[in-house]
């Protein structure tokens, strides 16, 4: 007998179809950062990394750090990589060396990276990030911040390749908000072509402008949550297109017991039995990433039904009620997110329970729990 205590599947395939699925979206000439920041939202950078780069549509990567870039590189990945966040200093020697695009938004980092380059003897491609309303990084969207995307460019080593911008708001059923970011990226734009700074390459679409801002799909879309299958919103909502969940989370029975009315189950006795109870004990806890906060409100699926959770989630192991579940046995599947016998439990699903969202909830998955690519 062989069984897991936990173990996540990630189907590589239903990734791929996803990205061909957005492909049907974009414009002739677009193509797709994926973006697989976060260990590719919980699913594995390299082993996602791997399988696109044979996918044409595919441009490049993009990270959050330059950490995750750097282990992209000396994986093998051989396209493009963006870090979309700030790169330290520290980092810039490696990134020239490696051929990983920073985003640039200040004129000292853009100095830095021009003498690091010189250095290197190696030329430098940047994407400059222009702030338009998410208020986080960028260059402010005015004409002072034009006359610094100006000076970043004119720096001897740099290639200015890109420019890019993010929506705040392009998950929310009422667009207005992004398509003002997106007018005024337009008119920066137009006033730094008006200066001669013309980039091979404008982006502002992340998965939600992707799905409905078609005007906004420049030259490259970033494409995050829709990637693995996953809605922008955090909600179950319906897409423009068939987006098929990439993570299933499954473990297995260790234990059954029958316990009196009465009796308490967990730490700090917040369930009590009503009635003899078939208790199912399931070696995966908080310390995996499964939310304490669906303590006595979640449920797992054994042979396609429910189990409610019973108690609080421990760090390690949890306990379910089976009495509804005669044929459940010791060392069965037990499924946390996924699908079994006709029943599913999504993202979504454990959000609305726990009051987290459908990215924290993969992001979550923690490093003890193994990956398993199908």
């Amino acid at each position: 007998m062989s069984k897991k205590r936990v173990v996540a599947e990630i189907s590589l395939d239903a990734i791929e179809n996803n990205i061909k699925n957005m492909e049907g979206l974009l414009k002739r000439g677009t193509r797709m950062l994926a973006v697989i920041k976060a260990d590719g939202y919980g699913h594995g950078a390299l082993q996602i990394a791997v399988r696109l780069e044979q996918i044409d549509s595919v441009f490049g990567y993009a990270t959050a750090t330059a950490e995750e870039a750097f282990k992209l590189r000396n994986g093998g990945i051989k396209k493009p990589i963006l870090v979309l966040g700030y790169t330290f200093p520290d980092n810039y020697e490696d990134m020239i060396r490696l051929s990983i695009r920073p985003a640039v938004f200040k004129e000292e980092t853009a100095a830095q990276l021009s003498e690091a380059a010189r250095a290197a003897g190696k030329r430098c491609k940047i994407h400059i990030k222009v702030d338009t309303g998410m208020s986080r990084i960028g260059l402010p969207c005015d004409d002072e911040g034009v006359k610094a995307a100006i000076k970043i460019a004119s720096y001897d080593m740099l290639d200015a390749e890109g420019m890019f911008t993010h929506f705040a708001r392009a998950d929310e059923d009422d667009k207005t908000a992004a398509k003002s970011q997106f007018a005024r990226f337009n008119e920066f734009a137009d006033k730094c072509r008006e200066s001669g700074l013309v980039p091979e390459m404008l982006h502002c679409s992340n998965s939600a402008a992707i799905l409905s801002i078609p005007e906004a799909n420049l030259d490259l879309v970033r494409a995050g949550i829709t990637m693995y299958g996953l809605s922008p919103s955090g909600e179950e909502v319906r897409e423009p297109i068939r987006l098929e969940p990439a993570m299933s989370l499954k473990s297995t029975i260790v234990y059954i017991k029958d316990l009196p009315a009465g009796r308490e189950i967990s730490y700090g006795g917040i369930y009590k039995t009503d009635k003899t109870t078939r208790v199912a004990t399931i070696p995966v806890g908080y310390a995996d990433g499964y939310p304490r906060s669906l303590s006595n409100k979640g449920y797992v699926l054994i042979k396609g039904k429910k189990a409610p959770i019973l108690g609080r989630v421990c760090m390690d192991q949890m306990m379910v009620d089976v009495s509804d579940i005669p044929e459940a046995c010791e060392y069965d599947e037990v499924v946390l997110l996924g699908n079994s016998g006709g029943n599913s439990i999504t993202a979504e699903d454990l959000g609305a329970l726990s009051g987290r969202f459908n990215y924290e909830l993969v992001c979550g998955i923690s490093d003890r729990v193994p990956r398993k690519y199908v």
